[in-house]
């Protein structure tokens, strides 16, 4: 799309890196698009995005908003004075900036944002990551132009007429992951003729993840199999001691996340929205262990989305003691079911999802 216009865009969501990083990726291929263009982030003030959107290069503003939590808790009687505080200082924002389009990732900073944004008729887009929609999507679908999604079927939840099926935005790198499985295993030091897992529990770790591979050290050895265990950043000092054990290496965070997906022959995930796309992308064997703690259990879903059509195995942390070790044992023995996942998983990939993103926000641009 070529314009002499410098346009200037806003992107906000966060909380998690679910929402962070597919706003990131819109915004760099906006970018490659319109080198000229500005950009501004607006994210809740004292969440991830503060620190992981500038080390992208993009600015940020933050807001004071949080959710609603589900238990009472006398966080909830801070709410209404935070909704009233980010609504009033969305609108400076706004009008300061003055932006040629709002997009949205979701998150709780992303509700107030894209309400005034749309109140005043700039154009807006969001973009939906679960197959279960959270909350603030949810109320920002009636005033939006246009929803971006990942999976069929929401026109539940969202008005059909708005809807295109994108894919989430995945990061570019990974979509090189399969010609770069010697690099991996150099990489982590692993020994190339021997079955890599790779554990993945989120940014910040899954403790129920991390105490089954606690369980399991020696289960894992017997099968002769080397770990990486992504265990998070909250658990890294509990679990650090096993980088002792020959075969297991422990890390906080992956910085190299291309590498370590190309190192592996069989993953261990939870089932966060851009971990099922990621994973799609990869095309590895995966087990997901959804959490099930997070809104209207939109993990669970997300992985029986994915296992449904024998793509993946689902274990639900409920059966993991029961039903773990038969199931993985099982996989590891089995080439031909491995082979399967891995050609159907791939099958459901969107590999172009974060340019029919883009090429819906220049949509917006010329209808303005």
């Amino acid at each position: 799309m070529k314009n002499n216009k410098t346009y200037r865009f806003i992107l906000s969501g966060g909380g998690t890196g679910g929402h962070i990083y597919p706003a990131v990726a819109i915004a760099d291929e906006l970018k490659s698009r319109h080198p000229d263009a500005e950009f501004l982030f607006v994210g809740a003030s004292d969440r991830m995005e503060m620190d992981k959107v500038p080390q992208a290069g993009y600015k940020i503003e933050g807001l004071w908003i949080s959710g609603i939590q589900r238990q009472l808790t006398l966080k909830n009687l801070a709410f209404p004075f935070k909704l009233i505080s980010s609504l009033w200082r969305s609108r400076k924002i706004v009008n300061t900036f003055k932006p040629d389009a709002v997009i949205g990732t979701g998150g709780f900073a992303s509700g107030p944002l894209l309400q005034v944004a749309s109140s005043k008729g700039i154009p807006s887009l969001i973009q939906e990551q679960n197959s279960f929609p959270g909350i603030t999507n949810k109320l920002l679908a009636k005033k939006v132009n246009t929803i971006c999604v990942a999976y069929e079927g929401l026109d539940k939840f969202f008005p059909k007429a708005k809807i295109r099926l994108t894919g989430n935005p995945i990061r570019k790198d990974l979509l090189q992951v399969k010609h770069k499985h010697s690099e991996g295993k150099a990489a982590f030091g692993l020994i190339h003729n021997k079955q890599t897992l790779l554990v993945l529990g989120g940014s910040l770790g899954a403790r129920r993840i991390n105490q089954l591979i606690e369980a399991n050290i020696s289960f894992f050895e017997a099968q002769d199999i080397q770990v990486i265990w992504q265990c998070g950043k909250l658990y890294y000092d509990q679990y650090k001691q096993y980088n002792d054990l020959k075969n297991v290496q422990v890390h906080a965070f992956l910085n190299q996340m291309d590498l370590a997906y190309a190192a592996a022959d069989v993953i261990i995930s939870r089932a966060g929205a851009i971990s099922v796309s990621e994973l799609c992308i990869v095309a590895k064997p995966v087990v997901f262990i959804p959490s099930p703690n997070v809104a209207e259990d939109h993990q669970t879903k997300n992985a029986k989305s994915v296992a449904d059509k024998k793509a993946a195995i689902l274990i639900r942390e409920n059966d993991l003691d029961t039903d773990f070790q038969t199931e993985f044992s099982e996989l590891m023995s089995n080439e031909e079911k491995q082979k399967e996942l891995s050609k159907n998983i791939e099958a459901l990939a969107l590999v172009n999802a974060t340019n029919a993103i883009v090429d819906e926000v220049e949509k917006l641009l010329r209808n303005k």
